[in-house]
């Protein structure tokens, strides 16, 4: 890992009417680093991501990527600079197979409008899908319906799609939602697989993966940045404790 940041949001905020979802967050993430970000429901986590990935543009401040500016730059535009995302809700080609899913999205980084070419004829896509299949572990369904997998599977299917995109960051919003825990302990191998020389930024709301994958944890409350450290640090802290796990007055728990 290096010191240098290849992420860098500057009082980034994002109003709806009234409501800040997201208040003057500052955030610096190293290239390498696995980062993870939590906070209650509601606490800005989504929203945040939205503006990091072009979905959403922010009310003000300014997000860097490879020391470029990219505040408000449509998503089409952040994807082919280097930052692919999956999202909370399985986001898959349900009735291609899972190979033609992965070749698909690694063959956009290498066709633009050219609708005449057959997809196997592209120079190195049916190889680099294949690669990433076997990384997530998805060889042996390559050629199933996308729809016919289980529900994690689909998952590592979307987190596939994403690799495929190349991307040097790469968003997991909530990779593990609705896993069994056997699938969540194959999610978490999987992250660590694709963290090693990756940058991740990953939202999620099980403690033990957070603690147990995370480089650094940001904490978000009413969209603003509550506390950043390490598991440990994170852990200890005593406005976590209290705001995030509900522990004001009481004697803190266990993270």
């Amino acid at each position: 890992m290096t010191a240098d940041p290849l992420l860098q949001a500057d009082r980034l905020t994002r109003r709806f009417g009234n409501l800040t979802a997201v208040n003057a967050v500052d955030l610096v993430v190293p290239q390498g680093e696995l980062r993870s970000i939590i906070g209650p429901n509601g606490a800005g986590k989504s929203t945040l991501f939205k503006l990091i990935s072009g979905e959403l543009a922010p009310t003000s401040g300014r997000v860097r990527f490879a020391g470029e500016d990219i505040t408000g730059r449509p998503q089409f535009e952040v994807s082919r600079r280097g930052i692919a995302k999956s999202y909370q809700i399985t986001t898959i080609f349900p009735r291609l197979t899972v190979f033609e899913n992965v070749r698909l999205a690694a063959q956009c980084r290498r066709t633009i409008l050219d609708c005449w070419t057959p997809a196997e004829r592209v120079a190195g896509v049916a190889d680099r899908a294949h690669e990433i299949l076997a990384l997530v572990e998805l060889q042996g369904k390559a050629g199933q319906p996308a729809a016919t997998i289980g529900h994690g599977l689909q998952r590592h299917l979307e987190i596939a799609i994403a690799l495929a995109c190349e991307p040097r960051l790469l968003l997991l919003d909530e990779p593990t939602a609705g896993m069994s825990p056997e699938e969540t302990e194959r999610t978490i191998g999987l992250i660590k697989r694709i963290a090693a020389g990756r940058t991740v930024i990953l939202v999620e709301h099980k403690m033990k993966v957070v603690m147990e994958i995370s480089d650094r944890i940001t904490v978000l409350h009413q969209g603003a940045v509550l506390a950043e450290g390490t598991p440990a640090e994170i852990r200890e802290h005593a406005d976590v404790q209290a705001v995030y796990l509900g522990t004001r007055g009481r004697r803190p728990v266990a993270v």
